[in-house]
């Protein structure tokens, strides 16, 4: 397939609305959406962290760059009224498992009510939107089985991120249901569910990946806390193609593709934390890390989550690029330019992109 081809005709000269783009991946898809040619409007809080992909790209000059609170209605539908998106990426969360247990209000309240506040833009909105909205793999009723979860499992969720997760699928259901899928309507939406995503620009706390390069930057022992937790990880560029693909397939026919959908990594990028600490060591060319002290905050992590791709592969022509030691490789690559403060990671980021979709059309 010509992915190059296939997202310049759908999106180029077209106004791409990202809620989140301050965020990681939201900041990687909307850097790659503005390279293919679309008009990106983005809405989202500050960066949650400093340094940020969003920062460290200076992506504040390439789009439209408009700081609101998801939960803020009347805001999103003056955006809508005012920029008439045709596509939504909805990614704007309350991402971490860990902060839901401090703040499970928050958690609940940004990841359900937050998607039904752009949920009801769309549906109020006088002109066709295809959206996609970002849940997690996590949104499953994770039974710790080896079995990789499809996409007509069960919801649920242990933690509060879980949770909302779960229920936030259960929202975009039910609108899809009750609003979309009629003849009256001919704006779309389908859901999305990814796995572990690691790559360049990712600062977030209690995520592996960060964790690893902090402590490697500052020359500590990596801890992790649960190195036997075996998650899907995946290149930040892989499940952010498959979205693309979704939208531009979700836009022709949306009867056929408004549904959920899986876009994890190959089944052998199923591994261990503590596996993915000593490729990132090996890359890194030093460090080492131990199993962290029970530090009074534990809280439940599952140990198994794999995810079933079989129908993204099938249905939308998209599969993984990248193996674990590739992606391990980049994300490295990444944080290694950046800590030299003598790379223009904009331009480093846009040639990853060019990279991932030259080898994304030589395996096809």
């Amino acid at each position: 397939m010509k992915f190059r081809e296939t997202l310049s005709d759908t999106f180029r000269g077209k106004t791409v609305l990202i809620t989140g783009h301050t965020g990681f991946k939201g900041g990687w898809i909307a850097l790659w959406l503005h390279a293919i040619g679309a008009n990106v409007v983005g809405y989202s809080l500050d960066p949650p962290t400093k340094p940020s992909f969003f920062q460290e790209t200076r992506m504040g000059e390439l789009i439209t760059d408009i700081r609101g609170d998801i939960l803020d209605r009347e805001k999103i539908f003056k955006v809508f009224e005012k920029y008439h998106p045709e596509f939504v990426f909805h990614l704007a969360a309350q991402p971490l498992v860990r902060e839901s247990y401090d703040k499970p209000w928050v958690t609940f309240n940004v990841n359900i009510m937050g998607t039904v506040n752009i949920l009801e833009a769309i549906r109020l909105s006088k002109n066709p939107v295809t959206a996609v909205c970002v849940t997690s793999d996590k949104c499953y009723e994770n039974r710790e089985w080896v079995y990789a979860y499809r996409e007509n499992d069960p919801l649920g969720g242990y933690d509060p991120y879980s949770a909302s997760k779960g229920a936030a699928e259960i929202v975009i259901g039910s609108y899809r249901n009750s609003f979309f899928n009629t003849k009256k309507s001919q704006s779309s939406v389908s859901s999305v569910r990814a796995g572990n995503i690691i790559g360049g620009g990712d600062w977030a706390n209690d995520r592996i990946i960060p964790d690893c390069i902090r402590s490697l930057e500052n020359n500590e022992t990596i801890r992790i806390r649960n190195p036997e937790a075996i998650r899907p990880w995946q290149f930040v560029l892989d499940p952010l193609l498959g979205y693309l693909l979704l939208a531009c397939k979700l836009k022709k026919n949306p009867s056929g593709y408004a549904e959920a959908w899986n876009f994890g990594p190959h089944y052998s990028n199923n591994i261990p934390v503590r596996i993915i600490a000593e490729k990132v060591v090996n890359q890194w060319g030093r460090g080492k890390w131990s199993i962290a002290l029970p530090d009074g905050n534990t809280v439940h992590e599952a140990n198994y989550l794999k995810l079933d791709i079989a129908k993204a592969v099938t249905k939308l022509g998209w599969k993984p690029v990248y193996g674990i030691d590739t992606a391990i490789q980049k994300t490295v690559e990444w944080y290694r330019h950046h800590s030299t403060g003598a790379t223009d990671m904009r331009e480093f980021s846009l040639e990853q992109i060019r990279q991932f979709t030259d080898d994304a059309e030589s395996q096809v």
